[in-house]
């Protein structure tokens, strides 16, 4: 990479690898969960992951870039701990518990990308594309927050019996 540019074009290369593998894992944490709440909350992310990775392609499109030729280690990572995490745990409870914790690790290195994403787009006079950055990244925060207030009002405190 030469420019500032060419960083922004990997990023967004980054981001729909990422959210491309997560929409695997979610569909498995879904699954998983035996909240309905939570089950509710990563089966709406589910459908949410799946414009998102839409509005990437189309930003993509727009700057004739392919978005398809990354892989998101950190994305597969993260992913791979969930997994590892969802085949040792025993508890109900603490299943549900985890799996907040889980996604949420998930949703911070989306919020991460994303506004990095979104600055290098300001920087380089992209503005419009700044605004549907902005606009996944408002759904991130929202669906952490969801996440926070599902592990607050209950599910950690089901945990800790």
């Amino acid at each position: 990479m030469k420019n500032l540019e060419q960083l922004f074009e990997h990023q967004l290369k980054d981001l729909f690898s990422a959210e491309n593998q997560l929409l695997d894992a979610l569909s498995k944490m879904a699954d998983k969960a035996t909240d309905s709440n939570l089950k509710k909350a990563f089966e709406d992310h589910l459908e949410e992951t799946k414009v998102q990775k839409k509005r990437i392609e189309e930003i993509c499109k727009e700057f004739n870039l392919s978005p398809s030729g990354e892989k998101c280690k950190a994305m597969e990572g993260l992913i791979k701990e969930a997994q590892d995490f969802m085949e040792e745990v025993e508890d109900e409870d603490v299943l549900n518990a985890g799996l907040i914790a889980e996604a949420q690790r998930v949703e911070h290195y989306e919020i991460s990308g994303y506004g990095t994403a979104i600055r290098y787009a300001k920087e380089l006079g992209h503005k419009d594309v700044a605004k549907k950055l902005q606009e996944t990244l408002d759904e991130e925060y929202a669906a952490d927050n969801k996440l926070n207030k599902l592990a607050e009002s209950r599910l950690n405190k089901s945990a800790m019996a």
